[in-house]
């Protein structure tokens, strides 16, 4: 998910964790609560159960402390929105509100907004330069706020009971998706625009491939009988993710994506196994999943288990930990449909194991990171190194103690699926 939206949660959050505490909730609000296993498409739904039933329940006080810091990450939505794509000052180039629009962050207008030119085109690029527009004149925040609050609220109910969460879950997905008056059109053609010049480009899909996924799983926890969520709910999203995966899969743009050699093609396919999942196409995702290796993997790591596209950037150890949140979210999916994606061993001896290896020394602090990095945070790599322990890697499972806990705590044991942990802009 992106830590951009919910930076200052998790550091409320982090409160919670050291001190342990759980906030109550009212007796009204609260359910007796012993929680199906959730048909889940990245998380292990299985492993989520057994938690709550087994060990939650039971006073295991390191899920109790991770527990408080969900509480109050899941606090924090309660006053908040939901939110809604017609809400934008400006609907998208098309014309219609409903359309998503986000916005080239680097691009400039150069003149200033008239009735005749309101965008003040034509625009100019400052590379590194961040345009406030990009925040407060399109969708890109609120959808982000959409993911995050979704995701926090429907695992705060499903550890819990309490219903405000899943009630205040069930209204933001249904403004965003559903509702007819504000509902997002189920497309991504105006993602990534640049005022003038692009009404959208292939490479905005990333807007959802890098967080999406974790709203399905918001949704599959939902449906184990979260109040507020119905089954004209159920049956709606369904659709929504339908049409979606339709776009995804027939849209220039998306076949744009799908050839994208770097990290944008992993996201893609991340997006594209995650629909395919959840709309019951077991076929496609499993197809997806297995092409991974020979399509992804084997020209993307390097032997060594370096990624040379991703340690070019002025921000490699973002990109390499960030392409591995792809890769490790796949290698979850692919355990749901008879793909074991770590086992995958390329020609020259490629691997999942072997990128996540060659970050340990920097993720435990035992070496400097060797290659260009503006802003390093070692708590980046947490997320995968568990994901990779969790797979079998010795080396992995020795690591996890030395690990930096990232702002808010370490909630691997309730959300057991590698998340985006550092902020970056654009």
């Amino acid at each position: 998910m992106r830590a951009t939206s919910r930076w200052g949660v998790l550091l409320m959050a982090l409160a919670a964790f050291t001190t342990g505490a759980v906030p109550a909730a009212t007796a009204d609000a609260r359910e007796r609560h012993t929680p199906r296993v959730p048909h889940t498409v990245v998380l292990d739904g299985s492993r989520m159960q057994r938690t709550k039933v087994r060990r939650l329940d039971h006073g295991d006080p390191e899920l109790r402390r991770a527990v408080g810091a969900l509480h109050v990450r899941a606090d924090a939505w309660l006053d908040q929105g939901p939110w809604t794509v017609v809400d934008k000052p400006r609907p998208a180039p098309g014309g219609d509100v409903h359309d998503y629009l986000s916005q080239a962050p680097y691009w400039w207008p150069t003149t200033a907004p008239t009735a005749d030119n309101p965008w003040g085109c034509p625009y100019e690029q400052r590379d590194g330069q961040r345009n406030p527009e990009v925040d407060s004149g399109t969708d890109r925040q609120d959808v982000e706020k959409t993911f995050d609050s979704s995701y926090d609220l429907s695992l705060a109910w499903y550890y819990t009971g309490d219903r405000r969460y899943s009630e205040k879950a069930a209204r933001v997905l249904r403004t965003w998706f559903l509702d007819p008056a504000t509902r997002m059109n189920p497309n991504l053609d105006h993602a990534q625009f640049i005022p003038c010049r692009y009404d959208g480009r292939a490479i905005g899909i990333i807007d959802f491939s890098q967080s999406y996924t974790a709203v399905l799983d918001a949704v599959a926890l939902l449906e184990t009988g979260a109040p507020g969520w119905t089954a004209d709910d159920r049956a709606a999203m369904r659709q929504w993710n339908a049409d979606f995966l339709t776009w995804l899969r027939d849209s220039d743009f998306g076949r744009q994506e799908a050839a994208a050699a770097n990290n944008h093609g992993t996201f893609y396919d991340l997006l594209l196994a995650g629909l395919a999942s959840a709309t019951g196409d077991r076929e496609l995702a499993r197809r997806t999943v297995r092409d991974v290796g020979p399509r992804r993997i084997a020209p993307q790591i390097a032997s060594d288990g370096g990624q040379p596209q991703e340690l070019a950037r002025t921000r490699s150890w973002h990109y390499s930990t960030f392409d591995l949140v792809a890769y490790t979210r796949l290698a979850a999916i692919g355990r749901h449909v008879g793909v074991d994606l770590w086992a995958y061993r390329g020609p020259d001896g490629q691997s999942l194991f072997k990128a996540v290896d060659y970050l340990l020394p920097a993720a435990t602090g035992a070496t400097p990171w060797p290659h260009p990095e503006l802003e390093f945070h070692r708590f980046a790599a947490t997320d995968v190194v568990h994901a990779a322990a969790d797979a079998g890697d010795r080396r992995a499972r020795q690591a996890v103690p030395l690990l930096d806990e990232p702002p808010g705590g370490d909630l691997w044991a309730l959300r057991p699926a590698a998340e985006q942990l550092d902020s970056i802009a654009g």
